[in-house]
């Protein structure tokens, strides 16, 4: 893991192995996980809010105390300690509706900046012609079309697409 992992991703991608493995005869590890889960996809997608973030520590709390077994007990760990030790990018998430490592695709946003030379191979790869401009000038991204897909970003050849 590096600056590109993100870690509400990771938490989130951990607590839903834990939910799917779930037995479901506690009810805080059956249903509590699946709301830890449901939070952590609303602050992915930039729709998380501060009340989210202390929900997740006071729903991790209840899990850990009144799960039977040691999945339900050990299944809050990834939320806590990535809120622990990485709360800046939560906030990022929930604050800024910002990804810092460019991971969550609901809150990314490509742009064009002035490195462009009009080449349109950028916009020949849009699949849904998000992407406007002539030959040879610089060509902007209509954020509404824009599906979030990253071919503009993996196909540019002078770094002209930025993820923000």
């Amino acid at each position: 893991m590096d600056e590109t992992t993100c870690m509400v991703d990771v938490a989130k991608f951990f607590l839903s192995f834990t939910q799917d493995e779930s037995c479901g005869k506690c009810t805080f590890c059956r249903i509590g996980t699946k709301r830890m889960l449901e939070i952590l996809e609303r602050i992915t997608v930039g729709e998380g809010t501060m009340e989210d973030l202390e929900n997740l520590q006071e729903l991790s709390g209840q899990i850990k105390n009144a799960s039977l077994c040691g999945l339900g007990q050990t299944a809050p760990n990834p939320v806590l300690t990535t809120i622990k030790y990485f709360k800046d990018e939560y906030l990022a998430h929930i604050q800024d509706k910002k990804c810092p490592a460019h991971v969550c695709s609901a809150i990314l946003e490509y742009t064009i900046n002035d490195d462009c030379t009009g080449c349109t191979i950028c916009a020949k790869a849009c699949p849904t012609d998000a992407i406007l401009g002539d030959k040879k000038e610089l060509h902007i991204i209509e954020q509404d079309k824009c599906i979030k897909c990253g071919k503009c970003f993996t196909v540019c050849r002078f770094d002209a697409v930025v993820k923000d």
